[in-house]
């Protein structure tokens, strides 16, 4: 990207962070989980399920709340993937650490290797000795002490023993100028696609730093991360999430696992960027993502990830192609795109801007009906059993999607061509492209 492709545009964070380090499969995201009060990061036996940063607000008393951060289990020495780059990046942004250990296996060397490595950074750190829930952790409480670690808690974050007394305890370190943030009234980002179309790269692009783990191999991304984002005098939170693939495609339990959560950040967005790989062409994958995004009623951006490897033959077969995609989703914006060059990525926001505009567009019960009176004008139903479909009344009753109720002398099946005939006669009256409407008729 140029060095005004998104010049007004800056990540930014919340007053106060906390992040959970550890080594692996010490119970981290258990943690986290416990914390933020909702089961947000992906949780498996298996060790380095979490590879990306995974942040979520966690309310610790009724006049605290932190910016809470899962990290990877830290493992110095060889990092082929940078994973531990991550851990470091959260620990560099984070106000206090929660060094997470397993109670019941007590003091391992690896421990004493992870606070070794994060000791030098001198921030506040609290001993959280896990699984207090065995006796193992109890009796093995004590051997914690020789870390020299003042601040120390006994917990057990799948039982949920200790965590008020946590909560307490963090409250009491964080820098008082901590305090609940707006950020979940901001606009809701989801950044979609099949495994491996450049979701990563994308979000890095836009925030302008490393804060999702980029690489080239499928599946990478497992966990979804949010990141709080401001452009343009609006702050998005933005949303990356693993790569959506068929069922049959789907390997392994924390896989499957991440593809629910996936779906799951689709249904928190208002808007989402669904990343499509311009050299694979439109697949039945990007189909089926931009179905469920359509279902979900979301506002949908396309990004045509990696336009600029296309050949002139190439590109005439995808916009030969793009019809199917395009039609899914009542013609949305499109943006041709590279997210590793960064070429037309700020393109985005803007369309992102509209979109959204559109999506929570609100219009007076007289607009409506007004709307929809000409919409019969120009085109009566057709009868059924001899009996003409009349419209009695219409009005909004929801934004975000736009959400309007019909009262008439009989229902239209979901199906109906007449039914589809009102909402793209509204979509073109109001310029909703790439917005889906909602009809609700009811009998009266």
């Amino acid at each position: 990207m140029n060095s005004t492709s998104l010049s007004t545009s800056k990540a930014i964070a919340a007053t106060a962070t906390v992040a959970i380090v550890g080594r692996p499969n010490v119970g981290k995201s258990t943690l986290f989980n416990r914390l933020v009060g909702r089961r947000q990061a992906i949780v498996h036996d298996l060790p380095g399920v979490t590879r990306d940063r995974i942040s979520g607000r966690a309310d610790l008393t009724d006049d605290v709340s932190v910016e809470l951060v899962d990290t990877g289990g830290l493992v110095p020495g060889d990092d082929p993937l940078g994973l531990g780059d991550q851990v470091f990046l959260a620990i560099e942004s984070s106000d206090v650490l929660l060094l997470l250990v397993d109670g019941k296996e007590g003091l391992v060397a690896a421990d004493e290797k992870v606070w070794a490595t994060i000791r030098r950074y001198g921030k506040p750190t609290v001993l959280v000795v896990n699984k207090s829930d065995t006796l193992a952790a109890q009796e093995n409480f004590s051997d914690f002490y020789r870390l020299g670690i003042t601040h120390q808690q006994l917990v057990s974050a799948e039982h949920g023993r200790g965590i008020a007394e946590l909560c307490d305890l963090v409250a009491e370190l964080v820098p008082a100028e901590a305090a609940p943030d707006d950020a979940s009234e901001s606009p809701a980002l989801a950044i979609v696609g099949r495994p491996n179309v450049g979701k990563s790269s994308l979000l890095n692009r836009m925030l302008g730093e490393t804060r999702v783990l980029v690489s080239p191999r499928a599946g990478t991304t497992r966990d979804p991360v949010d990141s709080l984002f401001e452009w343009s005098g609006q702050t998005y939170r933005l949303i990356d999430t693993a790569g959506i693939r068929r069922r049959s495609q789907v390997s392994g339990v924390a896989e499957q696992v991440a593809v629910m959560f996936a779906r799951r950040q689709m249904e928190r967005a208002d808007v989402v960027v669904l990343v499509v790989d311009a050299s694979a062409g439109i697949t039945t994958g990007d189909l089926s993502i931009a179905g469920l995004a359509w279902e979900l009623g979301r506002g949908v951006v396309v990004a045509l990830n990696k336009w600029d490897l296309l050949s002139d033959e190439s590109r005439q077969d995808l916009e030969d192609d793009w019809p199917r995609l395009g039609e899914l989703l009542a013609m949305p914006p499109r943006i041709n795109i590279s997210a590793l060059s960064g070429r037309r990525v700020d393109r985005l926001l803007p369309a992102v801007e509209t979109i959204l505009e559109r999506w929570r567009i609100e219009l007076s019960t007289s607009e409506v009906n007004r709307l929809f009176e000409r919409a019969v004008q120009a085109h009566q139903a057709p009868q059924h059993r001899g009996r003409p479909w009349k419209l009695y009344y219409s009005t909004q009753v929801a934004t975000g999607p736009p959400t309007f109720m019909l009262f008439a002398n009989r229902t239209l099946e979901r199906s109906d061509t007449y039914r589809r005939y009102l909402e793209n006669r509204l979509r073109a009256e109001l310029e909703l492209a790439g917005i889906p409407i909602r009809l609700v008729i009811r009998k009266r």
